[in-house]
């Protein structure tokens, strides 16, 4: 298998998918890089060849999320007329990326990234970060400039909502729908945020 000709970034995508689906697992072991080989069906210094460090792989799922994430959300804030139903469509589209992607939901709340590098954690507190102000900025061009101090705090109870349904999906297994019920608690939420 190591010696077959393949395309240049390939095996590293291979290397990727397979961290993202050991991660999906309800009750996973720590990931070493030698079940990941494993599961690969490489040695562990050809995950070396392609990754200089086992952060790094982890580095590799943040970029895909990163980029899917914020190209989703550039997207609905380009071709959603209203910014309300901007945030209803950004925490839906949070919501179902989680559901189709449990391993990539495991690494958004920290959970896979215990213990590995803490600059990781950082990452991902970034971009928790930046979906939040994201949030923040489509509340603010929804309402009343008298209301606008409201937008900060309703952001962020937004946020804390996705990843609480984030966590708990994880934690139950990927059991737990993280989107149930989505549209009564949006209607409840932004029913209190004046337009």
């Amino acid at each position: 298998m190591e010696g077959e000709a393949r395309k240049p970034g390939e095996r590293r995508l291979q290397i990727l998918q397979t961290l993202a689906a050991m991660l999906q697992e309800p009750q996973p072991e720590k990931i070493t890089t030698a079940a990941l080989a494993a599961r690969v069906g490489v040695s562990e210094a050809a995950l070396y060849r392609h990754f200089s460090s086992k952060a790094q792989m982890y580095e590799g799922l943040i970029e895909f999320i990163e980029q899917t994430l914020f190209g989703l959300i550039a997207r609905i804030t380009a071709d959603t007329d209203t910014p309300a139903a901007q945030v209803e469509a950004i925490l839906a589209m949070l919501l179902n990326f989680a559901a189709k992607n449990p391993g990539m939901t495991r690494v958004l709340i920290g959970d896979a990234l215990v213990h590995e590098n803490e600059r990781l954690q950082k990452r991902i507190n970034q971009l928790h970060d930046r979906i939040e102000a994201q949030l923040r900025q489509c509340l603010r061009l929804s309402n009343d400039p008298a209301h606008a101090e409201f937008s900060a705090p309703l952001a962020n109870l937004l946020q804390c909502v996705v990843v609480g349904r984030w966590h708990q999906f994880a934690k139950s297994g990927f059991v737990r729908a993280p989107g149930g019920d989505l549209d009564l608690l949006l209607a409840r939420l932004l029913a209190a945020h004046p337009a």
